[in-house]
């Protein structure tokens, strides 16, 4: 059972929140609620766990409860990794609120599998959606656009690109550069762009358990270049702030981003933080 250190209140605040377009919370790593002016809800990638310990140290507070949630209409996973497909962290909020996980076909392989979510939680297989490049999904007063990502240590990468009235939400997982931002960046009127960004660090192997040098999320440069491609006018950087020995200070993207065309502006949010289209 997970156990937040901060109670309710923050499912709380996305329950009583009515907004006029689309709010969004960060829920730290690489997380995130998205609520409509409708009322749909979308949780993409929550991750309440605490890691590996040694391996990965989990530096930021666990949000919330996922059996505190019993509002939900979707959960995108990006890709398969724990940090991304995590059953006590998703199925609870799948069997409280009857939601759908929308997933590439190795993430629903993980929630079928290797953790059982149908036998471990009461979900149902009709629960688990397999989604790939190319399809568009309707959720309340989103469309959900599946496309490309490019993160060389996951198997099946997807990124999302969330649509709405009141504006574009693209979610990039863990990706980093890749030539389709260009056709994504051209094709969408993005209006708020997350993306993975950490430093270099030395963690310990999955096996070997001896210190690697480790590069998970973009650095400086490439957040930057993924932004730019977008043609996004809002860049949130996620990632920075989960795991020790990869933690990055986003402001100093102010310096990176002033001489491209995009992004116009930094949303530099903490855990918690709300942000709206």
């Amino acid at each position: 059972m997970i156990e937040s250190d901060w109670s309710d209140w923050l499912v709380r605040d996305v329950s009583n929140a009515s907004p006029d377009g689309v709010a969004i919370w960060y829920l730290g790593c690489n997380g995130f609620i998205c609520k409509g002016s409708d009322g749909s809800t979308i949780y993409i990638d929550p991750y309440l766990g605490l890691g590996d310990p040694p391996r990965t140290i989990r530096m930021i507070p666990v949000p919330f409860d996922p059996a505190d949630v019993d509002e939900a209409d979707a959960v995108l996973a990006t890709h398969e990794h724990t940090d991304h497909v995590h059953g006590p962290s998703q199925a609870p909020i799948l069997e409280n609120t009857g939601a759908t996980l929308f997933a590439p076909d190795d993430s629903i392989a993980v929630a079928r599998e290797n953790e059982n979510w149908t036998s471990e939680w009461d979900v149902t297989d009709d629960q688990l959606s397999e989604v790939t490049e190319g399809d568009t999904l309707e959720v309340g007063g989103f469309t959900i656009r599946v496309e490309e990502a490019y993160d060389p240590d996951a198997t099946h990468p997807v990124s999302y690109v969330i649509e709405h009235e009141a504006g574009t939400f693209f979610h990039g997982g863990d990706t980093k550069p890749t030539d389709e931002f260009e056709r994504i960046g051209t094709e969408y009127d993005i209006d708020l762009a997350a993306l993975a960004f950490g430093t270099v660090g030395q963690i310990p192997d999955k096996e070997t358990r001896e210190p690697k040098r480790t590069r998970w999320y973009n650095d400086e440069n490439q957040i930057i270049e993924c932004a730019d491609a977008l043609q996004c006018d809002r860049l949130l950087p996620s990632h920075w702030d989960m795991w020790k020995g990869l933690t990055a200070d986003p402001t100093v993207l102010h310096h990176h981003a002033r001489s491209f065309a995009h992004p116009d502006r930094l949303e530099i949010v903490e855990i918690g933080d709300r942000v709206d289209l």
